[in-house]
């Protein structure tokens, strides 16, 4: 056992410090209890797959904000540590089974008689016959990485027998098991409902850290203001109040940033899955995630603030159902949740939060009807170093300005080659705001203190549809559905004065794509075809590798996110340093500085040798198919990066 344990935690990169004692009745436990709980088929409740009967805790729950997708599961903490054994739920038989180094890592899928089938992942190995049974077909495929689907009259297992030890593989940030419960028609379900396990015991209500208005239209206001606006609620009693009156005007939007405590003193939070708002008693908005379709979870763009997300890190929830939400969450809400202020009296709203067992807490505020001003005695002053600035949120383009010595400056735009001159929307001492409706027109250019701003919007592009972009420079094609609502798309074109590349600017990294586009760029520079040089969508100093190929003297490639892209050459290749390497076992650390990694093989005296993948650690280790063979020979490494540069490392091994 303490062997076992060692090895384990070796594969972190953990000292083995730890008294062992706390795992000394694994075995028997997952033995003993498998006998206890197995039940007849009919009428088996879900069974907690960790330590059933003993007190658990969670890291996540269903439906909880991830940043590309809604959580499916719950995360089953493990003390951050990997080898509890993996119970299956319920009776049924192993249906998939799943291995590679990202993502759920590994992974198995029990169908039960219900229909629905369990989820089982992060796994660090499989137990059984399934586990001789993808090692086999590894190694007679030549890949670690292998995704397996089964008869029923297979793997069959019953509740309680153990199918896997816990780990931390694929794309996990720590040691838990993430599982599932899903329908005949692949909709995760809420464990926390379906399952409803003893072991977890929750009586904390969803807090609020903030709230956020924003102004739906260009003749709304929040504080005499365009935009979107945070505020922070105190606690009275077990809910929330903001004490002051918002003043507001128009149409507006309202966001929670919302998180459920799953524990006392727990640094773990889940997802807030139960939301209503009310104005004035009235019930005018419902969000009820209880299942999820896992294979449109991206559409999670439509119901967080992407933009906040992506500029800020903090992933509100949307209260109203806005443009290209097409989630079924609101099924009983009795509108879209977009709140026209009532300008004759003060409002009170109440947004209501409900978590999977039913506690319940809300935060409450007032919103006081404020006329549209012009002048503005609430505007700061602009950064010394920001004289002229533009943004746009859906429709709406707005100008900020220093004020300068004539505060009703007017703006002089040009559009379609004809110019006009624009009052400022509102003003003050500080600054001057100019709102622009871009349904009504587009910019080209806009003079104000003698500074111009160009947004280079070429385009309206509508949602829904499929569309074709071309210009000098580049083409794009938007497939159905590629976009949620509607593109106000800006393109560029600028040279690095720093380094010389060639920076292609396809629309704002913080409007967000629902699939991936397909661009065709044309190059200034000339570029050898030997592989070397690829496209690399830029953030900040970080680049991400897209390849891209040459088709009739144009680079093409694909996206799934809009910002800057560059051509990039990669002449370095990956790295690779032994960690251990002896007859039973051999480790390494590979990376690559700038594509990544994308193949490795190892061999022994020409031999294919199973090695495993942890893209978190960049670490690659061992398996051998007959377990008592020594690895005794010449190994050889090899490892490519997406680029082509290759790296062999080779030793003896006696």
């Amino acid at each position: 056992m303490r062997n076992y344990w060692s090895s384990k935690l070796s594969k972190l990169g953990v000292a083995v410090c730890i008294a062992i004692h706390p795992f000394a009745s694994l075995a028997q436990f997952s033995k003993q209890d498998a006998a206890t709980v197995s039940k007849k088929s009919n009428g088996e409740k879900y069974l907690y797959p960790i330590k059933p009967g003993q007190p658990g805790s969670l890291a996540g729950t269903m439906g909880e904000l991830r940043s590309t997708h809604f959580h499916s599961g719950i995360d089953i903490r493990t003390n951050n540590m990997i080898g509890f054994p993996v119970l299956a739920s319920k009776s049924g038989y192993i249906s998939r089974a799943s291995m590679g180094g990202s993502g759920y890592g590994n992974v198995l899928y029990i169908t039960h008689p219900d229909g629905n089938t369990t989820l089982y992942a992060h796994l660090d190995e499989f137990k059984g016959e399934v586990a001789k049974h993808v090692l086999q077909e590894q190694y007679k495929l030549k890949s670690g990485e292998i995704d397996l689907f089964f008869e029923k009259d297979l793997f069959r297992v019953k509740q309680g027998d153990t199918i896997a030890l816990s780990g931390n593989s694929g794309g996990s940030t720590g040691p838990h098991l993430h599982f599932d419960i899903r329908d005949s028609n692949n909709y995760a379900l809420d464990p926390l409902k379906i399952g409803a396990f003893p072991e977890i015991v929750d009586n904390f209500p969803p807090a609020p850290e903030k709230i956020a208005l924003v102004t739906l239209n260009t003749d709304s206001r929040i504080n005499d203001r365009f935009g979107r606006f945070e505020f922070y609620g105190n606690k009275v009693g077990s809910n929330y109040v903001i004490a002051s009156p918002i003043m507001a005007n128009g149409s507006i939007g309202i966001e929670i940033l919302a998180k459920d405590k799953l524990a006392f003193k727990s640094p773990f939070y889940g997802g807030v899955n139960f939301l209503e708002v009310y104005v004035d008693s009235a019930l005018v908005f419902r969000q009820s995630i209880d299942k999820l379709n896992v294979a449109e979870t991206r559409a999670i763009y439509t119901l967080m603030d992407f933009k906040t997300m992506r500029s800020k890190g903090t992933r509100f929830y949307k209260l109203y159902i806005d443009d290209g939400n097409q989630l079924k969450f609101y099924n009983e809400s009795p509108t879209d949740g977009r709140i026209k202020v009532n300008p004759n009296k003060i409002s009170n709203v109440k947004i209501r939060m409900k978590d999977s067992y039913s506690n319940v807490s809300s935060i409450s505020f007032k919103l006081k009807p404020n006329p549209v001003i012009k002048e503005v005695t609430s505007l700061e002053p602009m950064a010394a170093t920001a004289d002229l600035l533009y943004d746009i949120t859906d429709n709406t383009m707005m100008i900020t300005a220093k004020a300068g010595k004539d505060l009703g400056a007017r703006a002089l735009v040009y559009t379609k080659g004809v110019s006009q001159e624009v009052d400022p929307t509102y003003h003050n001492i500080n600054r001057k705001v100019y709102l622009f409706d871009l349904r009504k027109s587009i910019p080209d250019s806009i003079l104000v203190n003698n500074k111009t701003i160009r947004p280079k919007i070429k385009i309206a592009i509508p949602s829904a549809t499929e569309y074709k972009y071309y210009s000098d420079i580049m083409d794009i094609d938007f497939p159905l559905n590629a976009i949620y609502d509607t593109l106000y798309l800006n393109t560029d074109y600028t040279i690095d004065k720093t380094t010389g590349n060639e920076i292609f600017t396809i629309g704002t990294r913080t409007v967000p794509l629902n699939k991936s586009i397909r661009v065709s760029v044309k190059t200034n520079r000339t570029y050898p075809a030997d592989g070397k040089y690829n496209v690399y969508r830029s953030t900040g100093r970080a680049h991400s590798f897209l390849g891209g190929e040459w088709i009739n003297g144009r680079l093409q490639f694909n996206t799934r996110e809009f910002g800057e892209f560059t051509i990039l050459q990669d002449l370095e290749a990956p790295s690779i340093r032994a960690v251990t390497i002896n007859n039973q076992a051999v480790r390494f650390k590979i990376r690559d500085n700038l594509s990544g990694i994308s193949s490795f093989e190892a061999t022994v005296n020409g031999e294919w040798l199973l090695m495993h993948y942890d893209s978190k650690t960049a670490s690659i280790w061992s398996e051998r198919l007959d377990k008592k063979a020594p690895i005794r020979g010449t190994f050889i490494l090899t490892v490519k990066d997406n680029a082509g540069n290759t790296s062999t490392f080779t030793q003896k091994i006696p």
